[in-house]
């Protein structure tokens, strides 16, 4: 609703969860609330947009993509404008609740937050819809300038028409803008670019004090760190303003295949020194056989006009089971959209609404092998499902952004369990505490965790052995932008 007052109706959405008791002038909507109300009476304030507090309206957000951790918010906030989201974080702090930025990601009818482990819940708290703010506001020669709640398919379908793509795009390009900026936005070009993060130009942030703050490496630099991979604790992206690059026209990507894990390990980090790719990734899967697993490097060329590039020369001097290697020329377009179709089979399969016990990592390479051999040893077809398993290198120093940490070697690779598993199959309590022991294995070796997995029992000192060096300084900007915890509990960084 685009009123400058909040209705009748914005408030109670038809829903009998708030009895309404009066309208002020100055309060607004005062409401009796019942089930987790905050308190006996919350005064509720003006609002662009509506905030919502039924069960059918607070459900879909006590659930997320993960399907393991469920806790529904008080209310959800769907906002009309960055004011509304600014005069909510007041609200909480005032009432004592917390709130989250959600971000309705994904493709058809199937809109959720994509965090995978509860992340972005705020049990007996407040959602925000990011939804309410899904614009591509501008697109400039160089840069965009993007609402948080806008997805990555959207600003790389936008950029396209203009003839250009940002440098760093997740696989999946369903997810909200904000919500991997929040945590770092992997993808197959973090050997070139680095993470999403590392392609950011400026953001504008709500802090947990109601704040509508404008950070850069230039402005407010404390703030700009903070928030980038820093998993929304200072601050909700409302805003960005991201890189541009020219986008090519076509995509050359080649899939070799490895039976020995030395010998992928050498080709994965030849290719990515000689930079003779302009996207790389890798993966462990089942042999076509089923009589046990091996390793896929997938690398791709792109290039426009009328000259494909020298297949014979990308290849030069790798040592793959070159008889199984394919070879496929498309649009630049539908390779970054290629998990689309796999998305449409998971979902068909029933895959898609199984518990997801997501494991992500940062490997130091000096161990990634020796990590590797263990997960294969006891990684099965029916736990990874309809899933994969990412693994593969990048330049430690292509990752900027201080929360992002990174393993304390030259070169780390991406370790990324993302299991699907079977309706019916395994039993994911199992997959869980199996999880927790990889990460304590790999934690051992000097590995550091991406922040979507699932890692059950994490404490305070998990957290801080996590971000090392910058703890001290994540402390510090949580207690200047956040001071009364209000913002997104289910990361559990402090508690």
């Amino acid at each position: 609703m685009t009123s400058k007052r909040l209705s009748r109706r914005g408030v109670l959405g038809g829903l009998a969860a708030v009895t309404v008791t009066g309208w002020s002038a100055t309060q607004g909507w005062t409401a009796a609330a019942q089930g987790h109300a905050p308190a006996d009476t919350v005064s509720v304030p003006d609002l662009d947009g509506t905030l919502e507090t039924s069960p059918d309206a607070v459900r879909p957000f006590g659930e997320d993509f993960g399907k393991l951790v469920s806790g529904a918010p008080w209310a959800v906030l769907r906002p009309g404008s960055v004011r509304d989201i600014c005069t909510m974080v007041t609200f909480a702090r005032k009432n004592k609740l917390t709130l989250a930025m959600n971000g309705r990601s994904g493709t058809g009818d199937d809109i959720e937050s994509h965090s995978c482990y509860g992340q972005a819940e705020a049990p007996g708290g407040i959602s925000v819809d990011a939804r309410g703010l899904s614009k591509i506001v501008r697109i400039g020669s160089d840069r965009a300038v993007v609402e948080a709640g806008a997805s990555w398919a959207q600003l790389t379908r936008a950029a396209a028409e203009k003839g250009l793509t940002p440098p760093a795009l997740t696989d999946y390009l369903h997810l909200s803008v904000g919500g991997t900026l929040s945590l770092g936005g992997v993808g197959g070009t973090v050997q070139k670019y680095g993470l999403q993060t590392d392609n950011v130009l400026s953001v504008d942030v709500v802090t947990g004090t109601g704040r509508l703050v404008t950070a850069s490496r230039t402005q407010n630099r404390a703030l700009f760190d903070a928030v980038l991979g820093g998993g929304g604790q200072c601050g909700i992206i409302v805003r960005a303003v991201l890189k541009l690059i020219k986008a090519p026209e076509r995509a050359l990507v080649f899939s070799l295949y490895y039976d020995d894990l030395d010998t992928y390990l050498a080709d994965a980090e030849k290719v990515m020194a000689d930079g003779r790719f302009h996207a790389q990734a890798g993966e462990l899967l089942r042999k076509p056989d089923d009589s046990g697993w091996h390793y896929k490097l997938e690398a791709a060329a792109y290039w426009s006009g009328g000259t494909a590039p020298d297949r014979e020369k990308l290849l030069a001097g790798l040592r793959d089971d070159r008889p199984a290697a394919g070879i496929e020329d498309g649009t630049y377009l539908d390779y970054m959209f290629r998990l689309d179709l796999f998305e449409a089979y998971l979902k068909e399969e029933g895959f898609w609404d199984q518990p997801k016990p997501w494991l992500s990592l940062f490997l130091p390479a000096s161990k990634a092998g020796e990590f590797m051999e263990l997960v294969a040893s006891q990684l099965t077809p029916e736990t990874l499902g309809g899933g994969f398993l990412l693994f593969y290198p990048y330049p430690t120093a292509k990752v900027t952004r201080p929360l992002t940490v990174q393993p304390g070697e030259p070169v780390t690779y991406l370790f990324d369990l993302l299991n699907f598993p079977a309706p019916g199959n395994p039993d994911i309590d199992k997959m869980l505490a199996n999880n927790r022991k990889l990460y304590d294995e790999a934690v051992a070796l000097g590995a550091k965790r991406y922040l979507v997995g699932a890692v059950p029992g994490m404490t305070r000192d998990d957290w801080r052995k996590h971000f090392g060096d910058q703890w001290k300084a994540f402390e510090a900007a949580k207690r200047r932008w956040d001071p009364d915890g209000v913002l997104t509990p289910g990361q559990g960084f402090f508690s």
